[in-house]
């Protein structure tokens, strides 16, 4: 299935249902009365969070959503059937903004399932005569018509809901790393942007003895300099890192470009964070650096500097992985258990 993560929308509550203007009458007795009766309300529009949903791509299909009108109202004082309402799902972590003349507005987010929330609301139904009559009218042919329902354009935008987001470069093993720690199955290759989409997986601490513990983890695909700015996947998939509690920088040991460091890619790489939102600088962080696998013994020195020089420029623990010889990864999980508690 396609990963969508913003699409537009419109949506068209339904409308009131007329009243009916209506006499009732027998033979030899054409005079008893109005019974006109009400129209139906019409259906509202409503939207709903659905864990079983993680992308908008049934959105792809259909842009156009209508609740049902209600029913004119009836002879003998009957009322029209209201209309059905319509529920619309979205995957949890969806934001709906309201497009207008005026811009964009933000009208919900939908987080958590629960209560579904009204998006449109359906036309007021309209009155048969039977609701005019009075001492004075006793006759009366007045109605009124049921009110349109609203009608909206709306943009929809999903921010993942994960604990922990992956931030790297591509190929520095933030795919094999979510593979290795969870059941997700990215795709994996030794060339730039083998990710494309984000990919959810569900870390389980269960076989370290905390059995009811786990957390989520979300890979992002990998960013390039300049990336804040629209460059490369860009705008995106940064935003996939707003909601999460932690952001693992993944570190490759030997960065592909000559002259660059573990330190000067962190740097990079919170620098594209922190201009697309200031709000990355108050989050937690780890540092992960990956691929030890390739160092030999004679370069455990080196390696050693890495961290040492890590550690005195951002204070922060520094952990080393490999992701594909499965070292360290206990330790990281664990470690990232500790740190979203």
């Amino acid at each position: 299935m396609k990963f969508i993560d913003h699409t537009s929308i419109k949506v068209f509550a339904g409308n009131g249902g007329d009243g009916m203007v209506s006499f009732n009458a027998a033979r030899n007795l054409p005079k008893l009365g109005p019974d006109g009766g009400n129209g139906g309300n019409g259906g509202d529009v409503l939207m709903v969070a659905d864990r079983g949903l993680n992308t908008l791509s049934v959105f792809r299909h259909q842009q156009v959503f209508n609740a049902e009108h209600g029913n004119k109202g009836g002879s003998n004082n009957k009322t029209g059937r209201c209309g059905v309402d319509l529920l619309i799902k979205v995957p949890c972590g969806t934001q709906i903004y309201m497009d207008s003349d005026q811009g964009s507005q933000l009208i919900a987010e939908l987080l958590e399932p629960g209560e579904p929330t009204l998006i449109a609301k359906g036309g007021k139904r309209g009155y048969g005569n039977l609701q005019y009559a009075s001492s004075t009218n006793r006759a009366p042919r007045q109605m009124t018509h049921g009110q349109k329902g609203e009608h909206k354009h709306l943009r929809l935008e999903l921010k993942l809901l994960a604990d922990v987001g992956l931030a790297g470069f591509p190929n520095a093993g933030k795919s094999t790393l979510l593979s290795k720690v969870s059941a997700a199955k990215p795709k994996i290759a030794d060339y730039p942007f083998t990710t494309l989409t984000p990919n959810l997986g569900v870390v389980d601490l269960g076989n370290y003895g905390l059995f009811d513990a786990s957390y989520v983890m979300a890979d992002i695909p990998g960013l390039i300099a300049g990336a804040s700015l629209g460059k490369g996947l860009g705008l995106q998939f940064l935003r996939h890192l707003e909601r999460t509690k932690l952001i693992a920088y993944i570190l490759d040991a030997y960065p592909v470009e000559e002259g660059q460091t573990p330190l000067t890619v962190f740097k990079q790489l919170q620098q594209e964070l922190g201009h697309y939102s200031p709000a990355f600088a108050a989050k937690k962080m780890l540092i992960v650096v990956n691929k030890i696998d390739l160092y030999g013994k004679d370069d455990e020195g080196s390696l050693g500097a890495i961290v040492e020089e890590l550690q005195q420029e951002t204070g922060a623990e520094i952990l080393l992985i490999s992701a594909l010889a499965g070292l360290g990864l206990k330790e990281l999980k664990l470690k990232i258990y500790e740190l979203l508690k």
